[in-house]
């Protein structure tokens, strides 16, 4: 069975081109690191770079971030909201207090009280807040580390944490980027 010269040379130019977006998205990729401080650069070596740029070539990581960020900034202002509405309700009861028909001293020992109890609930409501936002993350690195996204796995070591911050930065540049060869 012949193959067909003009596939041939169509099939040729499209790996010529994968090549060079390839080439583009590694040189991209290694200038970003030579801006890390050195204690980033040398945990980010040559083939991880390599590998992130293979992935990036088709584009599905950028859409999977992009809708990553979009569901995170959902959470946050969700998040932001409840906060605000427990805030909100703490004002309430205040006010409730202090327009209540009680004497000085007895408002005075209410308000002290509802006071000391809100700063109690306050703390535990806000370290909910925190858990949520690190279930998030650790459901952020489970789907790029499931997608193939090199660097990105589950942990709460604070360092990968902070290199998959700064190859999450790297993706988020190039996608901003207008691609050669495109």
């Amino acid at each position: 069975m012949d193959s067909n010269p003009a596939e041939n040379s169509n099939s040729d130019q499209s790996d010529t081109i994968k090549q060079k977006q390839l080439y583009f998205l590694n040189e991209q990729l290694q200038s970003m690191v030579r801006e890390l401080p050195p204690q980033y650069q040398q945990r980010l070596p040559y083939e991880l770079l390599t590998c992130l740029a293979e992935s990036l070539l088709d584009g599905t990581v950028f859409s999977i971030i992009s809708n990553l960020m979009d569901i995170q900034h959902v959470t946050e202002k969700q998040l932001f909201q409840q906060r605000l509405s427990y805030l909100r309700s703490y004002s309430d009861k205040v006010q409730a207090v202090t327009n209540g028909d009680l004497g000085e001293e007895e408002k005075a020992v209410q308000l002290n009280t509802l006071s000391a109890r809100h700063k109690e609930e306050l703390k535990l409501f806000d370290m909910s807040i925190i858990m949520k936002l690190d279930e998030k993350v650790a459901d952020q690195q489970r789907i790029l580390g499931l997608a193939g996204v090199p660097g990105f796995e589950v942990t709460s070591d604070p360092i990968k944490i902070q290199l998959q911050i700064r190859l999450l930065d790297f993706i988020l540049r190039i996608s901003q980027m207008n691609l050669p060869f495109n």
